[in-house]
């Protein structure tokens, strides 16, 4: 099988301008060798993953199929899935990201002035949270349940550090981000051999298997009386104030936001979301699938460790909650509720969720639940997208027509 042969039937879109596979790229890719070794990038072939494209090369660096080739019309090339982060962000103008951006950074600075400080710092981590399972499932493809080992494992590792060893806050959070990290590097290598149902399974299993381990180990978590009095040690600055801690962690979660933006919005990420819709063919081209996925697992993992950790400190508390199953679900439906594959649409169903929740708990609703799922399933039914994915939907629809 030559090269043209297997990326012409490789998915793509011929109306994403990003897309080095469409007529928008303007290089040509008929005939070409066979399939490239990783490592060799010779003049018209896909390039090796990781490996910078040389200049006027016919394909982009980790594109996955040859240009002018048209699998389909729709986004994702008739595999019908959702507009991608990718090309919403390639059809608006350059001057609409950056107001979007300043919005964006304004309703963050605003946030706990609006808000109760305390629910303001629970949407900066669950948001955190959601983008880290956003990764994962809207970029990768694999639906993880088993999230809260990672995020509720740092949560446990960063208040051990900040209460044994009194490490500045920041510190401490990045401790448990890496120890998430590390946790993710042999569950993810057993996991990702396996797609779909299974490797959700697989990844609960772990996450159980990890709660269970937190429980029993009493001398080290606390077991059910979980970790108490979390210390938020900043070089002497008096952080008790959660409006204070609020501006002290905003920081953190920007660096892991403009990380998960850096990885999808790169050659590796766009690897990513060719093994996402065909991964056969992505691995006929010659790029090692597993590892991708297993790269991207820890990736994920790692940003969730850093969520996990800003929890711990900002409740300075942690119990068994944050490894328990449920927390992984919840982090799903706040991507699902946003839009799978739009990477900020689980920012805005984190902001959704836990500000419905706080409102019912002081309303003295306590059907939480039911409201929420309510909620949950009309959004499934109406916006297929998501909010955010359908909204992007419809501002890509006005800015082509005005464009046409």
């Amino acid at each position: 099988m030559t090269q043209a042969s297997t990326a012409s039937s490789f998915p793509t879109d011929p109306t994403d301008p990003t897309d080095p596979t469409g007529p928008a790229a303007g290089s040509a890719g008929g005939s070409g060798p066979a399939a490239p070794i990783p490592g060799s990038a010779p003049a018209g072939s896909v390039p090796a993953a990781g490996s910078a494209s040389a200049a006027g090369s016919a394909s982009a660096a980790g594109s996955v199929s040859a240009a002018g080739s048209a699998a389909g019309s729709g986004p994702g090339g008739g595999t019908g899935r959702p507009s991608s982060a990718l090309i919403a962000a390639a059809a608006a103008p350059p001057w609409l990201r950056y107001v979007l951006l300043a919005v964006g950074l304004v309703v963050l600075l605003w946030l706990p002035n609006g808000l109760y400080p305390a629910v303001a710092v629970d949407i900066l981590c669950w948001g955190l949270f959601a983008v880290a399972v956003d990764l994962l499932l809207g970029f990768t493809g694999l639906m993880s349940f088993g999230h809260a080992a990672f995020w509720g494992g740092s949560a446990y590792v960063t208040g051990l550090v900040a209460v044994h060893l009194g490490l500045p806050f920041p510190a401490a959070v990045l401790a448990g981000a890496l120890a998430a990290a590390l946790l993710a590097v042999p569950i993810g290598y057993l996991a990702v051999k396996r797609t779909g149902i299974y490797f959700a399974m697989v990844t609960l299993a772990f996450a159980q298997m990890v709660y269970a381990i937190a429980n029993v180990w009493r001398g080290v978590t606390g077991g059910e009386n979980g970790l108490q009095s979390i210390p938020r040690e900043l070089g002497g600055l008096d952080l008790s104030d959660e409006y204070y801690f609020y501006y002290a962690a905003l920081p953190i979660v920007l660096i892991g936001l403009f990380l998960a933006w850096r990885v999808v919005h790169s050659p590796f990420g766009r690897v990513l979301v060719g093994i996402r819709d065909n991964p056969a063919r992505a691995r006929a081209l010659g790029y090692p699938v597993h590892r991708y996925k297993l790269i991207a697992f820890v990736l994920s993992a790692f940003l969730a460790g850093l969520g996990g950790g800003l929890f711990a400190v900002g409740h300075q508390f942690v119990s068994l909650d944050v490894l328990h199953w449920t927390t992984s679900g919840q982090a799903v439906i706040m991507v699902v509720l946003g839009g799978i594959g739009t990477l900020w649409g689980g920012v805005l169903g984190a902001a959704i969720l836990v500000r419905l929740s706080d409102w019912l708990s002081f309303s003295g609703f306590e059907e939480i639940g039911l409201v929420t799922g309510g909620i949950f399933v009309l959004v499934v039914l109406l916006f297929r997208r998501g909010l955010w994915g359908t909204v992007a939907l419809l501002a890509r629809r006005w800015l082509s027509r005005r464009a046409g």
